[in-house]
């Protein structure tokens, strides 16, 4: 490689995943500050010192679920945006501006201020979050060992982000004042946009715009070929995956974060632990065992067993699964205490196991969609991701909705059935499904890594 590659290295990857990287962080500091906090918001009761809009659960858990959905949901004009007009890092540029412009917004305390707000916001992550992912992969050549891990240093970032949030912004918000914390998630965001602008001389040759070719002396689009039908057939059963998982992992936001605070002894050493401090323990977790659950995959790939992406993917919902069963010990515990309520350990648990399983999954689905996906539509399916994620997000919400009628045990343990079995069956179809890839999931061992000097 050319001494200019080299220069535009460091610690081994290009210097625009680092951009990407701050880029992310901050982004994710500004919604996972609004989630941790939206749906206590929208319980609190209006005769509070820090009062709220006084919704009842139901009512406050379906506009999480579409509010969530649609987040995702916008993924897919986001990328078509970028695939047939700007480009992947015009879109992203856009969709920052539109999230400092919604975050802002929400510190006002007015109902318009309130929806207006969230309208950006949904706006913004449909810009940003689609074309800054597929932004990564484009730094990476095809088949290059690295990209994966890059993924994964990406991921760590969002996490990063996400663990900062909920312990500042919910801080701010449930104990001082919620739009306090709703405009401090926009100063997040602003320092996050600002990076971006910086950085724009590291991601010269990356999420340009790229006209879609199409077959010479006629106006029609090259056909895809019978190995990216079969790709895409793979890119659909994966984006069902995700939707089994978001619908579970998403509990975090609506249902555990509503449980944590009416149900669980949140007092430690003396202390009440604020209940939007505990929606930092998922990205505290990835932080942590991010790089061992890397490292352990690298290994069992190295010895020859089963590691292909389907079935990280098959593994990391069953263990997802597994969280919910530690949840439904907590509420036969909650049953049988005087006071009603169970150990927060519990919940510690169940979001390290969830973690371990989230670790398995949507990092590694986010490589592999930049593997799979046909070249002329890789944005497009880095939205459809997002939009299938969104669909997951709904399904959270209405398992939530769900509970308050049927109890929590039995949604806990209907979740942590579903998973297990879907997980299982996953496994046991993938040498079957790794055909359909057609090579695209291998890792090129012989690939040449410059290394940063």
């Amino acid at each position: 490689m050319t001494s200019k590659v080299q220069e535009q290295t460091l610690w081994g990857h290009p210097k625009g995943l680092y951009i990407l990287f701050f880029t992310e962080l901050w982004e994710r500091f500004s919604y996972y500050g609004m989630r941790a906090i939206l749906i206590l918001y929208l319980t609190a009761k209006t005769t509070d010192s820090n009062a709220g809009l006084g919704w009842d659960k139901v009512s406050a858990l379906e506009l999480y679920g579409w509010y969530t959905m649609f987040v995702y949901v916008l993924s897919v004009p986001g990328g078509l945006l970028a695939d047939r007009l700007l480009g992947q890092k015009k879109t992203v540029m856009l969709g920052g501006f539109l999230l400092v412009a919604g975050h802002i917004i929400l510190a006002f305390d007015t109902i318009t201020a309130f929806y207006s707000g969230l309208v950006l916001i949904v706006l913004g992550v449909g810009a940003l979050k689609p074309n800054i992912s597929t932004m990564v992969g484009g730094l990476y050549n095809k088949g290059d060992a690295k990209r994966d891990t890059a993924f994964t240093i990406f991921y760590i970032g969002i996490n990063i982000g996400a663990f900062a949030a909920p312990l500042i912004v919910g801080y701010v918000g449930e104990v001082i004042n919620w739009h306090y914390g709703f405009g401090l998630a926009g100063i997040g965001m602003t320092i996050g946009q600002i990076v971006y602008i910086w950085g724009q001389k590291y991601l010269k040759d990356v999420g340009n715009f790229v006209i879609i070719p199409k077959e010479k002396g006629t106006n029609k689009k090259v056909p895809l070929t019978a190995i990216e039908k079969d790709r895409m057939i793979v890119l659909i059963l994966s984006f069902i995956i995700v939707i089994v998982f978001w619908g579970a992992y998403e509990q975090a936001g609506g249902l555990m974060n509503l449980y944590a605070r009416d149900k669980i002894d949140r007092v430690m050493f003396g202390f009440t632990v604020p209940t939007s401090f505990l929606q930092a323990l998922h990205a505290f977790f990835v932080i942590l065992f991010g790089v061992p659950v890397a490292w352990f995959w690298t290994r069992w790939r190295k010895k020859g067993k089963e590691s292909s992406s389907l079935f990280k993917m098959g593994a990391g919902t069953i263990i997802t699964g597994l969280g919910f069963l530690l949840l439904a010990a907590a509420a036969l515990e909650t049953a049988s205490s005087l006071d009603g309520k169970a150990s927060i350990y519990w919940m510690f648990g169940a979001y390290l196991l969830h973690v371990i399983g989230e670790l398995s999954i949507s990092p590694v689905a986010l490589s592999f969609i930049t593997k799979l996906a046909p070249i002329k539509y890789a944005s497009l399916m880095m939205g459809t991701y997002f939009m299938v994620s969104g669909v997951g997000n709904k399904l959270a919400g209405l398992v939530g909705e769900a509970a308050q009628s049927a109890g929590e045990y039995t949604i806990f343990m209907g979740v942590l059935i579903f998973c297990v079995s879907f997980g299982l069956l996953l496994i046991v179809f993938v040498k079957r499904l790794k055909k359909l890839t057609h090579g695209a999931d291998d890792v090129d061992e012989k690939i040449v890594i410059v290394e940063a000097e």
